[in-house]
């Protein structure tokens, strides 16, 4: 059994084979799935919900982080095979036809780009300290504007030149570098009280082996740098992992090292998923508080 695509006049048509037998057909136009049909002596065996689903996924229906919207006639009110199939995959009635509507999944690193947006002012120093694939920096980047700078640290080549790479396609190079260092040594490119953010995103590097990951240790000594280099009024964020494989030990030190910082200084916050796992991505904030509050 397979699925063949090709051009139509406007759209999509997509055919559904058995066998070297055409078994069923659909036609997607702009989002709306004007056609979705199986030959009768094969309905009622799950083929529809075969060809629905393939066409959902080869056009970002599945994915988490997208945002999309279909759309498809409405059926006769008899037919409830047809209303069955579309509730399964999420179509709902919306006016005269169906509608999927499907936002993309909040995340910790979504959440914190989303705090930060309201709070960073344009214009300022901005370091992200483990810039992985490099979207943490092209975000500051995107914050900072024109007269702000953004550096990149990390300490594999890999992920320093993905940074960059991003960044030029971008057309953010002029305002952003990534740049091959540790992190713990963050304060020799911004030093004490020069920067407005200091971003972390702690784990691994996505796409490498889940086995190279930060360690408690380090990331410890490189909060404390961060902190150091906060100008007043600066915020830190970072968003903490745990789970098989990286274990418990950095998420925990670290939050217990933030949550002990002395309010006289620093405010904290946590923001913790109630209904996730506790394995689930912890966002943390720290503002910098201006000296005499």
């Amino acid at each position: 059994m397979h699925i063949q695509c090709a051009p139509g006049m406007t759209g999509l048509r997509y055919t559904l084979y058995k066998e070297h037998s055409a078994i069923g057909q659909a036609f997607l136009a702009g989002g709306t799935l004007s056609t979705l049909e199986i030959v009768p002596q094969w309905r009622g065996r799950g083929y529809g919900s075969y060809l629905l689903k393939e066409i959902l996924r080869a056009n970002g229906g599945f994915d988490a982080a997208a945002e999309t919207r279909f759309s498809a006639p409405l059926p006769a009110p008899d037919n409830a095979a047809a209303w069955a199939l579309a509730r399964r995959f999420g179509f709902s009635r919306s006016g005269e036809e169906l509608c999927r509507h499907r936002a993309p999944d909040l995340t910790a690193v979504q959440l914190t780009h989303q705090l930060l947006r309201d709070l960073l002012p344009p214009g300022g120093l901005y370091l992200d300290a483990t810039c992985g694939n490099g979207h943490d920096t092209l975000f500051l980047c995107r914050t900072a504007g024109p007269d702000g700078h953004v550096i990149g640290l990390d300490i594999q080549p890999m992920a320093v030149q993905a940074t960059n790479t991003l960044l030029a396609q971008n057309g953010m190079e002029h305002i952003g570098q990534a740049i091959l260092a540790d992190h713990r040594d963050l304060l020799r490119f911004a030093p004490a009280g020069s920067a407005d953010c200091v971003m972390f995103n702690f784990g691994w590097l996505p796409g490498s082996p889940h086995q190279i990951h930060s360690q408690a240790e380090a990331s410890l000594d490189a909060v404390r740098a961060a902190l150091e280099a906060l100008k007043p009024g600066g915020i830190l964020s970072a968003v903490l992992y745990s789970g098989k494989v990286i274990g418990q030990a950095e998420k925990q030190a670290v939050l217990a090292y933030l949550e002990g910082l002395p309010l006289t200084r620093y405010t904290v916050l946590v923001c913790r998923f109630a209904n996730w796992a506790e394995t689930a991505p912890l966002p943390c904030l720290v503002f910098k508080r201006p000296a005499g509050q």
